[in-house]
């Protein structure tokens, strides 16, 4: 079984969009259909992103976080060059 690894964004989203079903739900603004169609969405979004976590190989997270924070060091060394 092949796992991708998930940006830490997906679990912040599947936690966030769970919370608000429920608290939507719980104060009326929602169905409850609607409610717990949401809030197993985004159930499954956080078992996927856990899954992702656990099981994916730490080599292709690494190279994630390179190519994430590549932009950042190109933006910085841009600017740290002095001109005479």
């Amino acid at each position: 079984m092949k796992v991708a690894p998930l940006k830490s964004s997906f679990m912040l989203i599947s936690m966030l969009g769970f919370m608000i079903s429920v608290v939507y739900t719980a104060f009326g603004k929602l169905s409850e259909t609607w409610g717990f169609t949401f809030g197993f969405v985004f159930a499954l979004m956080f078992v996927a992103s856990f899954i992702s976590m656990t099981h994916a190989p730490i080599d292709q997270q690494l190279k994630m976080a390179e190519d994430f924070s590549m932009p950042r060091r190109q933006e910085y060394h841009k600017t740290s060059v002095h001109h005479k």
